[in-house]
Order: C-alpha cells, then structure tokens, then sequence
C-alpha cells in the first residue's frame, strides 16, 4: 500500500480533497436515507390510522392486505382484529375449525310482560282421522321472541280551570296558573323536547333524523328549526345547573382535563366552518363539565379554573401550563405509552419500542390489581411505592439510553422526548393514591361528543356552544352516575325557570341522586 506521505503534494492534497467528498456524499446519502425511512414511517402510520379505532389489534401484514382493497369497512376492520395472532402474520384462508357448541340463548328479562299468542293447529290435525271427534289440547311448544310497539304520540289538551265571581262583579275572574315548562307556549310537551335532546345527544341522532321519522313512521309533520330552539332552550335552563357543577370541580382536589374540537358556521367565514374547542374538565367516575370556546389557547382554561388548588392532570399541551402557583400537574401514561405503540406498528422488527410497551405494561397491572382489591387511595399509593416506583425508574434509566442510541427526528426518538420532558409530571400518581395513572377517564368522556361530531357534523353559530355543552355535560355526567337521564331532566327543566339562583346546586346530578336516594 503506498503511503500518503510518499506522494507529491500536489497529488496528496488532491486525494484528501477526494475523501472529503466522498465522506461529505456519505452524509448526504445518509441524510437522504433518514428523510426517506421518516417519510415511510408517516406514510405507515397514515396508513394504520387508516382503519380506525382497531389499529392497534391489526398486525402489519393484514394492513398491507386491507390496503389493497378497493373498499374496506369498518366491521371487516374489527373482523380481522379478532384473528388469532398466528393468523394476523399469516391472513391466509384456512381450514375452518370445528364450530363449537351453541352455548343457548340468554333469557329475555323476567320483568317484561308477557303477552301470548296461542297458534292452533290446522283444521284439519284438530279432528280425528277414524272417529272424527276433536282431539284434545296437550300441551303447546313454546318460545319466547322480543316484541316491540312503534312510540305513540298523542294531543295533550291541557284545561286550566276558570271561576267566574260569586257576588260581587269586581272579584273578576280567577283562573289555574299555567305548569312550568321548558319553553312556555311552545306547541311540544317537555316530554317532548327531552327525548329529542335524549335522542339527539345520547344516542347522537341528528334533529333532521328525527324530523324524518316522525314525517316517514307517524305522519306528523315537525319544524327542525322549532325543535331544535326547544332542545336549545333546555340547554340555556341547564347552563346554570352546570355552573354550580363547575364550583363544586373547583372545589375539589384532583381534575383531569383535555380538549376536542368542534366545527361552528359562522358569519365571518363562508364556505367553511370555523374550529372551536370543548374544553373537558372532570374527575374520575364523577361530574364532568365541558367549557365552549373558539379558541384553543391559555384563555380557556385560565378563565376556568381560578381558585383551583390541587392536581391538575393533562397531556403536555402548553396552555395548561402557568394556570396557578398552588396547582400541581399530572402527566398521562396513556399518552406518553401512544407514541412507541405506534412506532412498534411501524416497525415491528425494532425490540426497542415493544420493550418500553412491555414495561408500561407492568405498571397498568398493578393499577389493575389495585381496581381489583377495591384498594383505597392510601392503599393504592403505598402499593405504587412499592411495585411501580422501582418500574418507573428503570424505565427512565432505558429510555435515556434509547434516547442515546438512536438519531433524532424519527418517531422513537419523538416518543423518548415526549415521555422524558413528561417524566416529573408523570411520576406525580406515585405519590398522591387519588390520582389515576392516566388521563383515559376523560378522553373517555369526549368519545360521544365525537360520535356525536360525525353525525350533526357542526354547530349551527357560535351561540348554540355553551348551550350545547351544559347538555354534554349533564348528558356525560348521568352516564358515570348511573342517573337516568330522562327522569331526571323530567325533573328539573320545568322548574329551574323559577328556581333561586342560590339554590341551583341541589340540582346537579349528584346532589339529585343524593335526594333520590334518601326518598327511598
């Protein structure tokens, strides 16, 4: 091999100025091959986004299958989810297994009536084919089928009572005071404009829906825009009831919260609709409150939470940050965990990202274990002491190692940033038993409204936003309480017209369960 020193200058210097370009090409290819494998990850991932909620349970080599499918829904989706694993790797047909045996019907609840219907035998097996005499009833095979009857509406006349005077003229005439109602004269009962609120928001069915089912089932003609300022009017009635909701959350130690958005029309933009945010405010298993505002920023929340002393728990978004010098942040294991299950789907071959899901693991166990004891706060904070603490640091430790080992920009090295610059806030559960290791309680209360979202698609103006979300809110709350919510809209609405305003708190759902429950 000849030495570089042995060469002319000339030649040498020519040379190290060729090894400089070859390293500088090597860079750039390197660069190049970096931006294409984080193109190939966003693409993957697009593409596992792609088939909905069940993306986690779809293997790599079923994805790239459901691909190519010119159409693919949903049901399909959840089908394929449901596979044995050695079926997700390998989506080939199969012998079908021997089909196992029907565990029976599950009985129709005792409670229904029951309403028989007796089908007698033809003609002519009634009669006896040598004697001709009627042959006697043994017995009858029976089953059971789920009956049901079209809703009936009908015209309540409502007659309030006049009396005339007795004896003397000036006495005038006296006559019944009118009920309380939702909406005063409006030509819809209360029971009315609650099942269209019920209809509308709990089981996410559009008012124009339900227009055209009156029209298609009972002939009854309905105004949309009628019905929907009645379902608004209750909304109005229930925004102070969640008012006082949102004093009692104040009040309180621990709150998680989280954001979703909402399309609004309004008059300053045509053609599109203009993006607002339901701010969630709750605690676990207990009252919810949503906040409308047309903005996403540090306004909404520090409108809300003034006097708020305790743990606040959220994602890393920025404008919960600097709320108040007396509140404590919780971070959420759920999201710091959702960025290295997406790269183990990107990139199944990688044991990094499935090594820290396996991890995360352990700690959800323990807090499974802690549901399971029934364990109370106190006992669910030594056993995190005790059984995730050691987890959680370990994991630190890996992560920063991991952080080392790999290039920045890519979606692993995204998902250590995440969880690392989270880490204080996310150690925060282990010392405090009331607070959950995640935020899932509260995302869990924005599913209907984006249910919800896809069906009525926007709100009809800015106005309707706090209207719309006090029904969200006591719609979401009944639902945690276990409070039915047409019985007890039935009960409030009609009344919170002349309710005193100092008294509105023994109207929220919890304090209504709370006198339901002392009546019986």
């Amino acid at each position: 091999m000849i030495s570089l020193d042995s060469l002319p200058p000339q030649a040498r210097q020519a040379f190290e100025g060729l090894q400089g370009e070859v390293g500088r090409l090597e860079q750039v290819v390197r660069s190049k091959d970096q931006i294409i494998e984080l193109q190939n990850q966003k693409i993957r991932l697009l593409n596992l986004k792609l088939w909905g909620p069940k993306g986690e349970t779809i293997a790599p080599a079923q994805t790239a299958l459901l691909f190519d499918e010119a159409s693919v829904t949903t049901g399909e989706v959840q089908a394929e989810a449901q596979l044995p694993a050695e079926q997700k790797e390998n989506p080939l047909p199969k012998a079908k297994p021997a089909r196992a045996r029907h565990p029976g019907r599950e009985p129709l609840p005792e409670h229904l009536e029951r309403r028989e219907v007796v089908v007698p035998c033809h003609p002519k097996d009634c009669r006896c084919d040598q004697c001709g005499a009627e042959r006697p009833v043994i017995g009858y095979e029976t089953h059971e089928e789920l009956g049901c009857e079209p809703a009936t509406f009908y015209v309540r006349v409502v007659k309030r009572e006049k009396r005339g005077s007795h004896c003397l003229e000036e006495q005038g005439v006296a006559t019944a005071p009118a009920p309380a109602r939702i909406v005063p004269k409006s030509k819809f009962s209360d029971e009315f404009i609650i099942e269209a609120l019920a209809q509308k928001y709990q089981q996410h069915l559009p008012v124009y829906r339900q227009c055209a089912v009156l029209a298609d089932n009972h002939g009854l003609d309905v105004s949309r825009a009628t019905l929907t300022a009645g379902v608004l009017a209750a909304g109005a009635l229930l925004a102070a009831v969640v008012r006082a909701q949102a004093e009692e959350l104040r009040r309180s130690s621990y709150l998680q919260a989280d954001e979703t958005t909402v399309p609004v029309q309004t008059g300053e933009k045509t053609g599109r609709n203009h993006r607002a945010y339901f701010w969630e405010y709750s605690q676990p298993g207990g009252p919810v409150v949503f906040d409308f505002q047309m903005g996403r920023g540090r306004d909404g929340p520090a409108a809300f939470l003034p006097g708020f002393h305790g743990t606040l728990q959220c994602d890393g978004y920025a404008a919960y940050d600097q709320l108040g010098e007396n509140i404590i942040y919780a971070g959420c294991l759920a999201h710091a965990r959702r960025g290295f299950v997406e790269m183990a789907k990107l990139a199944p071959q990688n044991p990094l990202p499935v090594e820290i899901v396996e991890t995360m693991a352990r700690l959800y166990a323990v807090e499974e274990k802690a549901r399971r004891d029934g364990l109370g706060p106190a006992e669910r904070q030594a056993l995190r002491q005790s059984r995730s603490a050691p987890v959680m640091a370990a994991l630190k430790l890996r992560l920063m190692e991991i952080r080392r080992e790999i290039p920045p920009g890519g979606k692993l090295a995204q998902a250590c940033d995440y969880a690392l610059g989270q880490w204080s806030r996310l150690e925060v559960y282990l010392q405090n038993g009331l607070v959950e290791i995640d935020n899932n309680w509260c995302e869990g209360a924005m599913r209907p409204l984006a249910l919800g979202r896809k069906n009525w698609l926007h709100l009809g103006s800015p106005e309707a936003g706090p209207k719309v979300a006090a029904i969200a809110s006591i719609v979401e709350t009944c639902r945690r309480l276990g409070i039915n919510l047409r019985a007890y809209l039935k009960d409030i609405l009609p009344k919170l017209g002349d309710w005193p305003a100092s008294r509105v708190a023994e109207l929220t759902p919890t304090a209504w369960k709370a006198a339901q429950s002392k009546k019986s």
